[in-house]
């Protein structure tokens, strides 16, 4: 007797969700690495580019195993609707590009990764869209920075990488005020322990190349939202500008969707560890972790979050104590990814926001002393023993 997914506990999705085995029975899901799809006959591909035959048609416009990880991330997530791009940064672009147009008006947070500053900053502008940044935390900023051609709000909850945390619904009530829609990029709280659409927001970005691969291998990413906007304002941007998703990594990303929870909450629980002892280190300044109580949008965590994820950020004062620590670890590696198997370790001011003017990284708080750390899966007490020693180091 066939179940409704729907009603199936979170665990059971990440494992089963989306699955569409071929004839064949396999166990793992079908890897279809093909770039079009042949048809019985001219009237049948007729139909089908009509879209009155359901079916494939050519890579950029859906796989199989593509689809598999969409269906099984829009399961996770609540959403009517998943589309997969190449990369986390195609899935922010796009996100925004299918809900802007010359002359609109944007409001966002003020800390964003690096990148996705660059894309506000300096490429929308080429096209005629307006941006404001806000105090992300502040929610009469929002109300006040609207605009009579205001149409989209973005804001990364927790942002990267002092971990600010954004009251996402109250958000959503202003943008939708203001007939705009809210955009949030989720990649730092995980779908296991925020659900933005259930909290008001309209669209959810995600790079799976963080938590959802979780091992280093692909890169990827996911825009998800109701069927309604999906349709609208996706559909066509994503068919045919092309940033489709390669069937091999959507494979890989379904194989991590499988372990993203048992790997996020034990990531977790290190990491509340690891910031207890990171923020009791007398060479420490300040510590940002979102587990914490002293987190300053902890009320705010407490009633959209289930947990404090796996990324910690730290101050030891200036930019020659942070290298010190960051070169005085043995297992952790300093790399600029986050959401890894492994522990990682990056100085955001020179890398992942190095391109943020150093005005605009001062406003958000960035000094060069902060260093961010994601935890990965090795052993607590030896992840305690290499951050103790470079913390004594820095």
């Amino acid at each position: 007797m066939a179940e409704d997914p729907n009603t199936w506990e979170l665990e059971t999705r990440l494992v089963r969700g989306g699955m569409a085995r071929t004839p064949y029975g396999e166990v793992s899901e079908a890897l279809f690495l093909t770039q079009s799809f042949a048809y019985d006959s001219a009237a049948a591909a007729d139909r089908r580019f009509a879209g009155d035959d359901p079916g494939f048609i050519y890579q950029r416009f859906g796989n199989p195993t593509t689809q598999m990880f969409e269906d099984r991330l829009a399961l996770l997530e609540g959403a009517d609707v998943c589309r997969a791009t190449a990369s986390g940064m195609s899935a922010v672009h796009a996100s925004l590009c299918g809900l802007l147009r010359a002359g609109d008006h944007l409001v966002a947070g003020r800390a964003l990764f690096g990148s996705c500053r660059w894309i506000l900053s300096e490429w929308m502008p080429r096209f005629g869209v307006e941006v404001t940044y806000v105090d992300a935390t502040d929610i009469e900023a929002w109300k006040n920075a609207v605009r009579p051609n205001t149409r989209a709000f973005l804001v990364e909850s927790p942002a990267n990488p002092l971990l600010e945390v954004t009251a996402i619904g109250a958000v959503a009530d202003v943008a939708h005020a203001a007939g705009a829609r809210l955009v949030v990029d989720n990649v730092f709280a995980t779908p296991i322990f925020q659900k933005p659409l259930a909290l008001g927001a309209d669209v959810v970005v995600y790079s799976a190349t963080k938590h959802i691969d979780g091992q280093g291998r692909v890169l990827g990413g996911a825009i998800l939202g109701g069927a309604e906007v999906m349709t609208e304002a996706y559909k066509d941007l994503l068919r045919h500008t092309g940033p489709a998703l390669s069937p091999f990594n959507s494979w890989v990303l379904l194989k991590g969707l499988e372990t993203l929870d048992l790997r996020v909450r034990r990531q977790t629980e290190t990491a509340v560890k690891l910031a207890d002892q990171i923020a009791a280190h007398s060479r420490v300044k300040a510590t940002m972790y979102c587990g914490r109580p002293d987190h300053p949008q902890a009320a705010v965590i407490a009633n959209q979050m289930s947990g404090g994820g796996n990324v910690i950020a730290f101050d030891l004062g200036s930019q020659a104590a942070a290298w010190r620590f960051l070169d005085a670890l043995a297992i952790v590696d300093i790399s600029n990814n986050l959401g890894d198997a492994k522990s990682m370790a990056t100085h955001p001011s020179t890398t992942t926001h190095r391109s943020m003017p150093e005005e605009e990284r001062l406003k958000i708080g960035l000094t060069p002393g902060w260093v961010r750390m994601s935890v990965g899966l090795e052993g607590a007490g030896d992840l305690s023993r290499d951050v103790g020693r470079a913390l004594d180091q820095a």
